[in-house]
């Protein structure tokens, strides 16, 4: 009987996972555990119809109390979690410091310790790629680490934290820019501002240039992912012999998106032009990001929300805000492939395709939470 615990089940990854897990039948059991509430998450029917299995228990938490933690880790039946998978962090961009130190790198520490004293047999964790030094060759898993966002800086350090843990069976996975149903902050704000420029007749143009790194990588594909790292581990030894050196993979398709990749499925969609801003415009917006990022927000928000109130979108979690640090010239380049060579995995969806991406936007279409009509077809 396999049961699984999943920090931060009720975010883009984990709702994903759920349904994973379930309609593979991989599972016997999984408790979900998250602050935020299943009925307030914009689930899609997919997704809604796996938290209403029975397989499934929904236990609201704050991660980052250790008592709470501690509660959660218990199970109903006084048995202990095969795995648990650590999805939960503090996903926005533009907080504070001390809010990632507490939900980023705090979180991470506080579960990993409970999964540690319980003898779990594998504790996933769940990183980013961002924490590499953004340059234009593929980062390994060796590579330099030269974290661009503060997200990224406190994910490195929860990583470096967690490795000391003695007697933690620790998988880590950093995920390139990770889209698909319910993505939020990956291409997601990139497609809304396709249809902001859709609405203002105007040329969409990009900072950098075209061949900037924003390597992707399918949800579909990182939970298959998350699920195989923790069977391969266990194989290797699980409760009664751990393997307690960590093990790190990145995730990350053969496509090598750069930000022509999204940008012809942008024009394809929403039936514009796009560009890119120049050297010139470029280097000025590295010298002044502040007042650059604040005049791009200003432009396109006011747009968006006049496209949801004609359509009557009343309430959405979607923006085409962008913050500072992601419209800085940092390449997103990472080398996907050790997982496959040491582990046998694949990939799904090798290849980013316009159905795909249009996957998305028709997902979230059908959720009532973008509006109608802003598409070409």
């Amino acid at each position: 009987m396999v049961k699984v615990l999943i920090l931060g089940g009720v975010g883009f990854i984990g709702r994903n996972l759920c349904s994973y897990l379930i309609e593979n039948n991989l599972v016997d059991h999984i408790t979900v555990a998250d602050k935020v509430l299943p009925a307030t998450a914009y689930l899609n029917s997919k997704h809604k119809a796996a938290f209403d299995s029975p397989k499934l228990t929904f236990k609201q938490a704050n991660l980052t109390n250790a008592a709470a933690v501690e509660k959660i880790f218990t199970c109903d039946d006084g048995s202990e979690y095969d795995y648990v998978f650590n999805l939960a962090a503090e996903t926005k961009y533009g907080q504070s410091e001390g809010v990632y130190n507490e939900k980023v790198f705090g979180l991470s520490v506080t579960c990993a310790n409970e999964a540690a004293k319980r003898n779990i047999k594998v504790f996933v964790e769940l990183s980013t790629a961002q924490i590499y030094d953004g340059d234009k060759k593929p980062s390994k898993e060796d590579g330099k680490t030269k974290p661009w966002t503060l997200i990224a800086k406190y994910k490195l350090k929860a990583e470096e934290e967690l490795k000391k843990i003695k007697g933690l069976n620790l998988v880590i996975l950093r995920p390139a820019v990770v889209y698909g149903p319910g993505d939020v902050l990956g291409i997601t704000p990139r497609l809304i501002i396709g249809a902001v420029y859709r609405q203002l007749n105007e040329e969409m143009s990009f900072l950098w240039t075209k061949d900037l790194k924003l390597n992707t990588v399918h949800v579909s594909d990182v939970v298959k992912a998350i699920w195989w790292v923790a069977a391969t581990k266990e194989e290797k030894g699980g409760r009664v012999n751990p393997v307690t050196t960590p093990e790190i993979y990145n995730l990350a398709d053969k496509e090598d998106t750069n930000q022509e990749t999204i940008n012809v499925f942008i024009r394809e969609i929403f039936g514009i032009k796009t560009g890119f801003q120049g050297t010139l415009i470029s280097n000025f917006a590295r010298l002044n990001m502040e007042s650059v990022t604040e005049d791009i927000n200003d432009k396109h928000l006011q747009p968006w929300s006049e496209l949801c109130k004609n359509s009557g979108v009343t309430n959405t979690p979607l923006t085409p805000y962008l913050d500072k640090e992601l419209l800085k010239d940092n390449a997103l380049s990472v080398d996907g492939s050790k997982i496959e060579n040491e582990l046998g995995f694949s990939y799904d969806v090798p290849n980013v395709t316009l159905e795909k991406v249009r996957e998305v936007i028709d997902d979230f279409v059908e959720l009532g939470i973008w509006p109608k009509g802003t598409t070409v077809n």
